[in-house]
């Protein structure tokens, strides 16, 4: 396993590699869980050469966010996809990515102003930036993202789509701990209690989805049963509940065709995030 940490050393080994077959793409922020090792297994099904990135982008995070604090253990991670038989490790600093006089960032109306968008200004420009500077960067056949952020992976696709970019996005399942917590290097800043609270994030979207079999179509009494259960307990913060079209992520009120639930909230001071996709049959 190679670790590089500089865009040209990166740019040329990814054209040697693209010569002797696919590469297959993981961009993180690291601190790496069993979530993102599932889509670096992914990764390895669909790649010859698979390369993981570990950058923790400055430009997605908003002025009173959590960058100085989020965690970070290069050892610890670099330990996790050398088992994983990952080939590459693309770590770049902030001045590789962003050096003095950087000024072009790229921005995907629309997608951008739904969901998490509405409070975090900005960040979606951040994102879409990074994750574009990374393919031209990486040259990937394959991306692998996780659905847990679903409106992330909905402006990569819409991006990758607008830009003709000569990358396939592939999308996987939200990994979950095993009491159906979805995986997120953020779940390491919630005390016990706030663990056990922050259980009712996917109990109450369970609960929507058996409504949902059982014939409801109606966003409002949808979105009433999560927010009943959110509110069963005072450490949950609810920043939104949305039942939204899953492309264009604008609000239905009623379900006809595919849909997404998707939940922002605050379990104490820790920002948590989550969804479920209703699909007619």
């Amino acid at each position: 396993m190679k670790t590089i940490t500089t865009v040209k050393e990166m740019q040329a080994l990814s054209d040697q590699s693209r010569k002797d077959g696919k590469i297959a793409f993981v961009p993180t922020m690291g601190y790496l869980h069993e979530g993102h090792l599932a889509l670096v297994r992914k990764a390895r099904e669909l790649g010859d050469v698979v390369v993981v990135s570990i950058f923790v982008n400055p430009t997605q995070f908003g002025p009173k966010e959590d960058l100085t604090k989020y965690p970070r253990d290069f050892d610890r991670d670099a330990h996790l996809l050398h088992r994983e038989k990952t080939d590459i490790i693309f770590y770049p600093d902030v001045k590789e990515m962003y050096p003095d006089g950087y000024s072009t960032y790229i921005e995907v109306r629309k997608l951008q102003d739904h969901l998490c968008g509405k409070t975090r200004v900005g960040h979606f420009v951040g994102v879409a930036t990074v994750v574009a500077k990374l393919f031209n960067i990486v040259k990937p056949h394959f991306a692998v993202f996780g659905q847990k952020d679903y409106q992330q992976l909905k402006v990569i696709e819409r991006m990758v789509r607008d830009l003709n970019m000569d990358v396939v996005i592939v999308p996987y399942p939200t990994v979950r701990e095993a009491d159906g917590l979805a995986m997120s290097s953020r779940n390491t800043y919630l005390s016990a209690e706030e663990r056990r609270t922050s259980l009712l994030i996917s109990a109450s979207m369970a609960k929507a989805q058996e409504s949902f079999q059982k014939g409801e179509r109606r966003s409002p009494i949808l979105k009433r049963t999560v927010e009943e259960m959110l509110h069963s307990s005072d450490g949950i913060d609810i920043e939104y509940v949305s039942i939204c079209d899953s492309e264009t992520l604008e609000e239905v009120n009623e379900i006809k065709n595919n849909a997404v639930l998707a939940i922002a909230c605050r379990v104490g001071k820790t920002r948590l995030i989550d969804n479920t996709i209703f699909t007619e049959a």
